[in-house]
Formats: structure tokens, C-alpha cells, sequence
């Protein structure tokens, strides 16, 4: 699915009353089947932005199109996982996995299927009957994640969804989420203020800065797929976007 944000600006009133820029005319597209991440430091903006793709939030002005439509509300075609996971207490592993797939069209049995078939590709047999508060911060992960794929939707968008994991498992799932992304040819979009994942991880990095949040400059990362982190173009493509980063917060400061 592609996206396309034209001038889309989006403000919010403060206690006092007072309207509160936080995206100032955001120009971006996105091509079909291309990953790509969001990067900037707190308050940028990044987390709005993804909201007003999935239609969770109206911009004030401007628009996002998805597919050639104007996105008006969330849709199934539009996935998103948020960072603290989501999942429903009260459900096990498969039945989270399969929720969305209640109202969807197919038969019990092929619904049956394909939940089952996500909980495969995640490797979560063995944690299909436990419930959330039985999983580690990983497994919550992973399972939020095949619950949103499981609707396969042509666009998944995530926030920060690694944020709060230790650097091994958020590399493992850094991996899984890259092979994932090549086998169900669909667009991601992910939200992330890590330069290392941006570059692991993205076709193109859309860096942001803050006060209101902008686009202030577009990163091709054109490494092969897989990447090594000490690979010598991958260490200096990391230094030299932590400088682009360092440069628009200098000239934003002064």
C-alpha cells in the first residue's frame, strides 16, 4: 500500500486553551512494499505522524492518502502495533492472535488457519494457551505483532515497538521483523529514535525535528539485505546520519 502526506499539519489545545503545533506541514511519500522508519528525538512528532496514517488521529489541515484514498478513520488494511503491546489480558496467546478475524470474511476453519498459521511463523506453539501476564516482554511482542499481521493488512504501522526490550532480544526481533516484512511484501512504516534500528532496518529514514515536528531530511539506506552492524558502510552510514541529527538540533537550539 502506498502513502502519500500532503501538507499535513496537526495542532492540539493546551490546558490554558492555547493551540499547540505538533506537525507543521508534513510533505512525504511512501512507495508500496517499502520499509521505512521514523526517526527524530522526543516530541518530534513521530508518533502523530504514524497516527494520522492509520486514521487513529484527523489532521488539522492537509491529508493523508492511502491506496488512492483519503484516510478518514482506522481500517483493518492499515495495522498498528503500539509499544506497550495491547494485547488483552483476558485472552490467551491464540485468541489475541485470531481476534481481529472475528468480523473479517472466511470461513471458522480458514480463520483457524491462517491464526494458526502466524502463530508458526512466530514460533509461538508453545505459548499459544498462556496468557499475557505469563509472557516475557519478547513473546508480548511477537504475539502482538502476528495479531496484527494475521489481519494481513497491506500497511503496518509501529511505534517504538522494540523500546522497551534489552539490546540482544531487540536485535533478534529486529531480525524475525525483517523477514517478515520481505515474505508478506507489504509497507512498514516504523517509529523508532535509535539510529542503529533506523538503519538495520529501513529502505529510507524520514528524519524529523521537533517545534513542530518537520521533515528535515530523507536517508536512502542503500546497504544489502541482510546487514552486519560492523559492517564499515553501515558504521559510517551511522555516524554521519548521528552528525545530520546533531546538526539540526544545533541549528534548532541557536
Amino acid at each position: 500500500m502506498d502513502v502519500e502526506v500532503k501538507r499535513a499539519s496537526k495542532s492540539y489545545h493546551s490546558s490554558g486553551g492555547k493551540a499547540v503545533e505538533a506537525l507543521s506541514a508534513i510533505d512525504l511519500t511512501i512507495s508500496s512494499g517499502e520499509f521505512v522508519c521514523l526517526l527524530g528525538p522526543s516530541g518530534c512528532g513521530k508518533s502523530t505522524l504514524l497516527k494520522l496514517i492509520a486514521g487513529i488521529e484527523t489532521a488539522s489541515s492537509g491529508a493523508v492518502i492511502c491506496a488512492g484514498e483519503v484516510v478518514v478513520g482506522p481500517s483493518t488494511g492499515r495495522g498498528f502495533i503500539f509499544q506497550d503491546y495491547s494485547l488483552f489480558p483476558w485472552l490467551t496467546v491464540r485468541q489475541n492472535i485470531a481476534f481481529g478475524l472475528q468480523r473479517g470474511k472466511g470461513t471458522k476453519r480458514e480463520k483457524r488457519e491462517l491464526a494458526e498459521h502466524y502463530i508458526r511463523l512466530f514460533e509461538l506453539e508453545e505459548a499459544a494457551g498462556l496468557y499475557p501476564k505469563q509472557l516475557s516482554g519478547g513473546m508480548s511482542q511477537r504475539v502482538a505483532i502476528a495479531r496484527a499481521l494475521c489481519l494481513q493488512p497491506k500497511l503496518l504501522l509501529m511505534d517504538e515497538p522494540f523500546a522497551a526490550l534489552d539490546a540482544m532480544l531487540r536485535q533478534k526481533l529486529q531480525e524475525e521483523l525483517v523477514r517478515i516484512w520481505q515474505r508478506e511484501n507489504a509497507t512498514f512504516v516504523f517509529v523508532t529514535h535509535d539510529v542503529e534500528e533506523a538503519i538495520f532496518l529501513a529502505d529510507r529514514i524520514i528524519v524529523m525535528s521537533p517545534r513542530p515536528g518537520a521533515v528535515s531530511a530523507i536517508v536512502p539506506v542503500q546497504l544489502p539485505r541482510p546487514r552486519e552492524r560492523t559492517d564499515a558502510a553501515f558504521v559510517e552510514l551511522r555516524a554521519s546520519v548521528l552528525r545530520l541529527l546533531h546538526e539540526r538540533q544545533s541549528s534548532i537550539a541557536q
